[in-house]
Order: C-alpha cells, then sequence, then structure tokens
C-alpha cells in the first residue's frame, strides 16, 4: 500500500462486467481470520461464482475462495466458508429488499484495502443475456481497431 494513497486494489473481479450488468454499488467490511489476509495480500483470491445471501437479519458472501495460507501452522482455514458482512441493519435492509426483485444479485467487484482494512465492493447486479455480451465484445472490438487506426 502506497503512503499517500488511502485506498489500494489487491483483487477484482474482472469477469463479471462480463456477464451482469451494474446498477448500484455498495462498500462493506468483511469478516476475517488472520491467514485468510495474508492469503488476500498474496492474491490468492477466487470470485468464480460468489454472491450475496441474506439469513437471519445478516448478509454473508458465500463462494469466495480465499487460498490456504501456507504459512498458518495451526490455524488453517476453511477456503469456501461463508465471511459475514459488516453492513448497519438497515444497510442490509434496502439490499435484501432490491435482491428480491427478479433478476437482481449482490456479487462482490473487487477486494481492496481503506485506510488498513480490507473492504469489499458488491454491486447490484442485473444478469446479461448472451446477445448483450456478444454487442459488449462487438463494440470493445470497434473501438480497440479505431484507437489502433487513429495511432497511425
Amino acid at each position: 500500500m502506497s503512503g499517500n494513497s488511502s485506498t489500494s486494489f489487491v483483487v477484482l473481479n474482472k469477469k463479471a462486467r462480463h456477464f451482469y450488468e451494474f446498477l448500484e454499488f455498495v462498500e462493506a467490511g468483511i469478516l476475517l481470520s488472520g491467514p485468510e489476509i495474508k492469503s488476500i495480500r498474496a492474491n490468492k483470491v477466487n470470485f468464480h461464482d460468489s454472491y450475496v445471501l441474506f439469513r437471519q437479519g445478516e448478509a454473508f458472501l458465500t463462494g469466495l475462495h480465499i487460498a490456504s495460507y501456507i504459512n498458518a501452522g495451526y490455524a488453517q482455514h476453511n477456503p469456501d466458508r461463508e465471511r459475514k458482512l459488516l453492513l448497519h441493519k438497515r444497510e442490509i435492509k434496502i439490499l435484501r429488499e432490491k435482491t428480491a426483485q427478479k433478476g437482481l444479485s449482490l456479487i462482490p467487484v473487487n477486494l481492496h484495502f481503506s485506510k488498513g482494512r480490507i473492504k469489499i465492493e458488491l454491486a447490484l447486479s442485473r444478469g446479461k443475456k448472451l446477445h448483450d455480451q456478444r454487442d459488449d465484445l462487438k463494440t470493445a472490438a470497434i473501438l480497440r481497431e479505431a484507437l489502433r487506426e487513429m495511432a497511425f
């Protein structure tokens, strides 16, 4: 983490933008153990199929894989366990109501350090249809080609 920056990105969910249309962003704390933090610093995180689940008035991140830290000793953690998200009750209530709508889900976009603490950025999102994904790829290819032509 650089000295003059208050936020530094550790891990990005690069495929999320391909599969989902983001509607709204929320930043939350995440309850982690010591070896998990060391694994996150080493970029040993996989966002594949992770999402937020609401249960008993609390929010849990499911499907986030944080690899075991090699030097953890006896304090190994379960890499695929559910992790509690640190949000206010009113935020949880609002997000639960929004995700109850058809087709909306809350997915992690990135993990980052903010003032020495690990935060997770979540996106309220709607899944893209296959033709929307193809349109996005086509638009990106056209833009890339135009930039290449302008460079010459």
